[in-house]
């Protein structure tokens, strides 16, 4: 009996996959191995938390030797390494201006970002962005925007959560100018303060610097600067969710920093456990000093384990050239996919910074999403044993999310599948 048949009696339909889904034994560096025999060339990444790939040695052995050490403690109750040893880090990585909470999932730390902002302004509103991915529990379903689908059937959702529009250029319905960012992604907060909610109630304005799931979708500098200046003047928090663009997946620790918009408040997961599960939400000290004792909490955040394999992820970010790597590499993904662009007219567009890069399909006649065909290419991929994921609201983007130290030729392997499978998709 296979995985597939086993996990049909166990599981509910919400957590299953179709029967061509490869069932995994093994993972070691950008492959897969399957119980059938194959080996797959994994672009995936875990949806970008494996940062180096499967099995890492240093991160295998980082979480070894803890393991002999202290599995659990319990950070609401004890100190212990490597927790304050992560911590140090990581705010030294960011400036020395933060303090930071450790928690489980990109959720939860999405989670505990917004109740922290509320908690240290005592204000009750969230703005949240279209096309936005923040989680799957009540209050960051609440704010995610990306798919409907993620809301269904879970009304009421968490109240006092409003709206603006995010940059999309490439699908913007407004007139652009010179290439410049519409004038209505600015004026937007002029109507939204002046007619739905006055500024002086708002607690935080949370985005993804790049949005992922949405669609990798990188938006105007100017732009981000715009609600940088505007959170300033109103003195609103600026929440940075960087679950899937942070931890070196830009060509920097954040993409803050490669951006240079600094937030008040940001949150990490995914790739900063090397595997496994950790996160974290970043404050600036003046307002993490505002959330008192016993006003959040958890069991499991800051595992002992997950915290050693963080600290051996961040040893090779910096010091093994991976984060260098990541900048030379995602240059030459964006000129494969502009290769592939020139060559098929099913491409409608190509963004994306560091490894964190998409590429969407049309219909050429007029633009208009092509899921169908942006399936059909993963599908071919998967057969040609290159895993690809989809992202964006129509499932017409393929967003590339390799390991951070990913060499050229597996990159050029990978494109090789990439053009096949385009053209197998065309001729069926």
């Amino acid at each position: 009996m296979t995985q597939h048949e086993r996990v049909q009696s166990l599981m509910p339909p919400m957590a299953m996959h179709d029967k061509s889904t490869p069932c995994v034994v093994k993972g070691e560096g950008c492959y897969l191995y399957t119980e059938d025999g194959r080996k797959i060339l994994d672009f995936a990444s875990g949806i970008a938390t494996n940062a180096l790939g499967h099995c890492h040695p240093k991160v295998v052995a980082a979480a070894e030797k803890q393991l002999h050490t202290l599995v659990h403690a319990g950070h609401n109750i004890l100190y212990y390494e490597p927790y304050t040893t992560l911590a140090e880090q990581l705010i030294e990585k960011t400036g020395g201006k933060y303090k930071l909470y450790f928690s489980n999932s990109g959720a939860e730390a999405n989670e505990g970002a917004m109740k922290l902002a509320k908690y240290a302004t005592q204000r009750p509103v969230i703005i949240s962005m279209k096309n936005a991915f923040h989680g799957r529990t009540m209050a960051t379903a609440t704010i995610t925007t990306s798919n409907a689908a993620y809301r269904k059937n879970y009304e009421p959702m968490m109240p006092s959560v409003y709206f603006a529009e995010y940059p999309y250029l490439f699908r913007t319905p407004y007139q652009m100018e010179d290439g410049k960012c519409p004038k209505e992604y600015f004026t937007q907060f002029y109507d939204l303060f002046k007619k739905i909610v006055e500024p002086s109630m708002v607690a935080a304005i949370i985005m993804e610097p790049i949005q992922g799931e949405g669609g990798y979708v990188v938006p105007p500098l100017e732009w981000l600067k715009y609600v940088r200046a505007l959170c300033d003047q109103h003195r609103i928090l600026l929440i940075f969710d960087e679950i899937q663009s942070g931890f070196g997946r830009t060509g920097n620790l954040y993409a803050w920093q490669t951006l240079g918009i600094e937030p008040d408040i940001f949150t990490s997961a995914k790739a900063i456990g090397g595997g496994l599960p950790l996160s974290a939400v970043f404050g600036k000290s003046e307002i993490m000093d505002k959330w008192g004792k016993g006003a959040h909490g958890g069991t499991f955040g800051g595992n002992p384990v997950s915290c050693a394999a963080a600290l051996a992820v961040m040893e090779e970010l910096f010091e093994g050239g991976v984060l260098e790597n990541c900048r030379k590499m995602g240059e030459i993904v964006r000129t494969r996919m502009h290769d592939l662009q020139q060559k098929y007219s099913v491409i409608g567009d190509v963004r994306g910074m560091g490894l964190m890069n998409a590429m969407e399909f049309v219909k050429p006649e007029d633009n208009a999403p092509n899921g169908a065909l942006c399936s059909a290419v993963i599908t071919e991929a998967l057969k040609r044993d290159l895993l690809l994921l989809s992202c964006g609201a129509d499932k017409n983007n393929i967003r590339l999310i390799p390991p951070l130290n990913v060499d050229e030729g597996t990159l050029d392997a990978a494109f090789q599948i990439i053009d096949e499978s385009i053209a197998a998709a065309l001729k069926s």
